[in-house]
């Protein structure tokens, strides 16, 4: 069931006739399902792709290898890429992209532990950088991302 929060971020992109779309590795499509399961998301999910993998990062949406090999696969600077790269692809109104550690085996290290979650989005002409570190088993990871993504939306638009 989505969150309260997922449920407001909906209307609200409802009400301002805006389409979204989701390029997601961490979180593994979450964003995109849960959104899909509010009433009326039809009028604003323009899609999403899973790019769990970095093959697909740079195969589907054509993020640079050296990229992957500068700043890693889960950095602020592939997100953004990312978002860039998708809101292209989709051409929604709003690109979200997500990379991150939910948990071990990526590559976490002391200023990025396991926990830390790359956000980047992109509203009409406005990057969206933005970098959180959550506690908690994966699917916990996971969903305080989505909620993050959702307060970061509503707290845009609602300006």
């Amino acid at each position: 069931m989505p969150s309260e929060l997922l449920v407001k971020c909906s209307h609200l992109l409802k009400k301002r006739q805006l389409t979204i779309a989701f390029a997601e590795s961490a979180t593994a499509g979450r964003l995109s399902a849960e959104l899909a399961l509010i009433p009326d998301c039809g009028k604003v999910l323009k899609g999403g792709i899973v790019c769990y993998d970095a093959c697909v990062k740079q195969d589907i949406l054509g993020v640079p290898e050296s990229l992957f090999t500068e700043y890693t696969p889960e950095s602020a600077e592939v997100t953004e890429e990312m978002a860039r790269r998708l809101r292209k692809l989709l051409k929604a109104d709003i690109a979200v992209a997500v990379t991150g550690l939910t948990m071990p085996g990526g590559s976490e290290g002391p200023d990025k532990p396991v926990g830390t979650m790359f956000i980047h989005t992109i509203i009409h002409d406005k990057n969206i950088p933005l970098k959180e570190i959550f506690k908690g088993a994966p699917e916990d990871i996971v969903l305080q991302t989505v909620d993050r993504v959702a307060r970061l939306l509503i707290d845009e638009l609602e300006r």
